[in-house]
């Protein structure tokens, strides 16, 4: 399988024996990783004990125009010789998918890409797959597809020739197996921050309730997890807001069964998986530094495109902290897939598609000290320093984000405990998991599930709000607060603000609040969900 992105494309393997000079010819488009396969594999079957053909061989990858990269197809082609020179029944080897990189002594060695591949590989209706042993539970993640799991090509040669498998020595505990060194790869978007198993999800030790105050950020939160919608925390250094983020992915619900797969396979390619847990089944949380450059945030590279943060980041939470501080463009680059679900990347090597359907959060200073304030005189910016600050995120990106909130400076009495503590994260995440199930109920037979993801004219024409609950909002589009989209973002905020509290359509009070999250002007409504259920 030859993957362009997480998309794959079958390709045949043909091995052709002719009298002659001993000589060994590749064809087919390969890269640099893929040529190198020929000493790989000649060593490989001797190593096994088979019988190199000392003749002209020719490999032949088909279709010889889809450029075909990485070392996944040292099985395939192995099996191929092995076949031309009658050690194995060709009739055996065909509707076979194999996918593994040989090492010189035999050992299959597990790749990146092996859930997507077996995916396209199903697609394409094969039913047989062979893989690496330490890949093979990745592989039965696809269902109606015979997984074969081998650990050497000795073993693999013996099962196709119908002979006794060969017993290897089994790994011992305790060591390091290097087997699983294809598993993880450095240099591929492992230090974004990235909780591929879902840390934040799985470390009981991150708790809302830890967040001191900040009822209207803990709000947002909810709010932002129950209807998908983006975030933007404004505030001075130290009040909670990356805690806030950190905090979000608990939040979340569980991948459903389809979302498991599509997240797991982004990570794949990316070579992000963690050994011993093929299938991610909770939010990935990703939160790149403020230097990543454009091509780390929604992907690129040289050759063949790789998955960004926007990707890595699939079904869960993209945290961008010190927004301000990111690159101009690579944060305009974000337009497209916060709009779209997906970014299509374009390279001279092929157009990729991956997928992108995050949550995104924001985070920023006031100031570049972080101490501008309506109400006191701590900072020392001037304000010309103020505007240039803020103006580095543009007015486009902020549209398309829908909870603007601004995180206050925590109180001595807040930080002394003195106050009420606020609800934990079991208690919002079952109150969003019951706002998600309403919503899940109110779009069936649509391709939607979430509130963030309904176009404006069909929220429009048909789901409505209580007659004259949106007076406010239209009074504030006319009046050049809100824009067009932005309108269609307080709507859709309403009704998950409605699915929160119970209520069958939004009335005035839920647009109210989410006017408040909206623009960040105070509207005389109660900030916590909890006190409007």
């Amino acid at each position: 399988m030859a993957l362009v992105g997480v998309e794959g494309v079958v390709v045949e393997v043909q091995a052709d024996l002719e009298p002659g000079v001993a000589a060994f010819t590749l064809v087919g488009l390969p890269d640099k990783s893929l040529t190198e396969s020929r000493d790989r594999v000649r060593a490989a079957v001797v190593n096994s004990g088979g019988e190199w053909p000392q003749k002209k061989l020719t490999v032949g990858l088909s279709p010889a125009s889809v450029p075909k990269a990485g070392s996944g197809f040292d099985l395939a082609v192995a099996c191929a010789v092995l076949g031309a020179s009658e050690r194995i029944d060709p009739r055996v080897l065909a509707d076979i998918v194999m996918i593994g990189e040989l090492g010189l002594d035999g050992r299959v060695r597990p790749v990146r890409g092996i859930l997507p591949a077996v995916l396209a590989a199903a697609d394409a209706g094969y039913e047989q797959v062979v893989v690496p042993e330490c890949a093979a539970a990745e592989a039965s993640l696809v269902p109606g597809v015979s997984v074969l799991g081998v650990r050497t090509l000795r073993q693999l040669v013996a099962v196709l020739a119908d002979e006794p498998v060969p017993d290897e020595e089994p790994h011992e505990p305790g060591r390091p197996d290097p087997l699983l060194a294809g598993l993880r790869v450095p240099g591929t978007g492992a230090a974004t921050g990235m909780h591929s198993a879902g840390a934040a999800q799985q470390d009981h030790g991150h708790d809302l309730a830890d967040v001191v105050g900040q009822t209207s950020a803990r709000t947002a939160v909810e709010v932002a997890a129950a209807g998908g919608h983006h975030l933007f925390l404004e505030g001075p250094p130290g009040a909670g807001k990356t805690m806030l983020a950190e905090r979000l992915p608990a939040v979340l619900p569980r991948l459903a069964r389809e979302e498991s797969l599509e997240v797991t396979a982004v990570h794949s390619v990316a070579g992000l998986l963690p050994p011993g847990k093929p299938l991610i089944d909770v939010a990935p949380y990703c939160a790149p530094h403020h230097s990543a450059t454009m091509q780390a945030l929604v992907g690129g590279g040289n050759g063949i495109a790789r998955p960004g943060a926007v990707s890595l980041s699939h079904r869960g939470v993209l945290f961008l902290d010190e927004t301000p501080e990111f690159n101009t463009q690579a944060l305009d680059a974000l337009r497209q897939p916060l709009e779209a679900g997906h970014v299509v990347i374009a390279r001279s090597a092929g157009v990729v598609r991956f997928p992108a359907k995050f949550l995104m959060v924001l985070a920023a200073n006031p100031c570049p000290c972080g101490r501008f304030s309506q109400t006191d005189d701590f900072c020392e910016c001037p304000p010309s320093a103020i505007r240039r600050y803020q103006a580095r995120l543009s007015g486009p990106l902020l549209d398309r984000v829908d909870l603007r909130v601004q995180v206050d400076r925590v109180t001595r009495d807040q930080l002394a405990g003195r106050g009420a503590r606020g609800e934990t994260t079991a208690v919002v995440a079952d109150r969003v998991r019951a706002a998600r199930q309403r919503a899940a109920t109110r779009f069936a037979g649509t391709p939607w599930r979430t509130n963030s993801e309904v176009p404006g004219r069909e929220l429009r024409s048909r789901w409505h709000a209580v007659s004259g609950a949106m007076d406010e909002a239209e009074r504030s589009l006319e009046r050049g607060v809100l824009t067009a989209r932005g309108l269609d973002r307080v709507l859709r905020v309403a009704w998950t603000v409605a699915d929160l509290v119970g209520h069958d359509r939004p009335d005035a009070t839920d647009v109210a609040l989410a006017l408040q999250l909206r623009t960040g002007v105070p509207r005389g409504v109660p900030m916590a969900i909890g006190a409007l259920t």
